[in-house]
């Protein structure tokens, strides 16, 4: 049989075409003014797109039907979307609101863990004039709960329910406009395990139905707006509206040092900074604030804001995995070659990026200061009694890197 034999051929191929000019316009996006011309940038732009093309179809038919939810990896070693922290695990489902929904799972040992329902998702953000990012972004969050708030047994295992009626815990509510649980796990040691989790529908009696046509020419309209969108908005839409983003001014955090005004980021349970960077080859920056109590995490990120390559390289940095000077500053060296001290965050090689600051489960006003330094004088400008590691002592770091980002995707793979 060839084509035109079957009733759906024409609108089938005439929907793959589309996808495939989509995805094609998408590419240019990797040659915008905003990405340098040096041909490590424009790997990178592609490679962003490519890895986000594999989740495409995933999050646009594979795991759409809400009738039959499945938890999906947004976010791992291997794909890199939206700013995404290093020491996070994202993952997200697709629901409804008229479903009764349960996740049955292990806390494991991970610090800082949070579910939250998302719910409509308007053309532009509530009260404002700005536009909202692509699919699958941009959606409120409706209801929120963290994994301190849950019940569990003594050995750690669980079960919350999603929607239905009312129940007095372990339970999140849902409106008709609920459409996504978003969930993520925050790691702040390498020996961290994380919560194990698995969702299904309350009532779910038959088999998941194959998809049809019409889901499957609809994935492909979806999927085509997911990969234009994504090299679209990314840097462009945080460099013009998002209150944390100057690139106007790189290498210094903005003014106001908490960032964490605005209700939906509360309600996620955290608080954010964000430096724009730009260095040339021979220069270092010097990152440097006052230790506290809380929780946080920096995370280095290209030009996409798409993070490092955090199995391999030490691109992110949490309390645990930091030292803390003698004057009780945390101080973090920014650079493309091994300055041999232990706070060293790795660019790469790249001379433009992002780094982003997450003060989780608290609202510490962070003070930060930062200067530009020639590499080749770094040590002038550190304290005397700065910890420096040797070449071995790098290479036990990065081995112990590896080997607990391995376990954290495990299930991802």
């Amino acid at each position: 049989m060839a084509y035109g034999d079957g009733p759906d051929d024409q609108a089938l191929r005439a929907a793959w075409r589309g996808f495939c000019e989509g995805l094609e316009l998408a590419g240019e996006q990797a040659f915008k003014d905003l990405n340098p011309a040096a041909s490590m940038y424009r790997v990178d732009a592609l490679r962003f797109l490519t890895q986000n093309l594999g989740q495409a179809f995933d999050l646009a038919l594979e795991t759409r039907d809400t009738r039959y939810p499945q938890l999906h990896y947004f976010c791992s070693p291997t794909r890199k979307l939206g700013s995404d922290a290093a020491d996070f695990i994202y993952q997200q489902a697709w629901i409804d609101g008229e479903s009764e929904y349960r996740i049955r799972g292990h806390l494991g040992s991970v610090r800082f863990l949070n579910f939250t329902i998302q719910g409509a998702r308007p053309s532009h953000q509530p009260g404002s004039d700005v536009p909202t990012l692509h699919e699958p972004f941009g959606d409120i969050p409706e209801a929120n709960l963290f994994g301190h708030d849950l019940i569990a047994d003594a050995q750690g295992y669980f079960e919350l329910y999603i929607g239905g009626a009312e129940r007095p815990a372990n339970w999140l509510p849902t409106t008709p406009q609920s459409r996504k649980l978003f969930i993520r796990q925050g790691f702040d040691r390498w020996d961290e395990t994380p919560a194990s989790l698995a969702i299904e529908r309350v009532d779910m009696n038959t088999p998941k139905p194959l998809p049809g046509a019409k889901q499957l020419i609809d994935a492909m309209a979806w999927a085509s707006d997911f990969v234009q969108g994504l090299m679209r908005d990314w840097p462009d839409h945080p460099n013009r509206f998002s209150p944390f983003v100057d690139a106007e001014h790189p290498n210094a955090f903005p003014p106001d040092p908490s960032a964490n005004t605005r209700s939906d980021d509360r309600k996620r349970g955290r608080a954010i900074a964000h430096l724009c960077w730009a260095l040339e080859a021979d220069e270092a920056l010097i990152i440097e604030f006052d230790a506290h109590t809380g929780f946080w995490m920096l995370s280095n990120m290209g030009v996409f804001m798409n993070s490092m390559d955090f199995r391999y390289r030490p691109v992110s940095y949490t309390p645990s995995r930091s030292v803390v000077d003698e004057d009780g500053k945390h101080r973090f060296v920014l650079c493309a070659v091994d300055p041999g001290v232990h706070n060293w965050i790795d660019t790469q090689g790249f001379e433009r990026g992002n780094l982003t600051y997450r003060n989780l489960l608290g609202a510490h006003p962070t003070q930060f200061q930062t200067r530009l330094v020639p590499r080749q004088q770094l040590l002038e400008f550190l304290p005397a009694t700065t910890c420096i590691v040797s070449s071995e002592q790098r290479e036990a770091q990065l081995w112990t890197r590896f080997r607990a980002i391995q376990r954290r995707f495990a299930g991802a793979f």
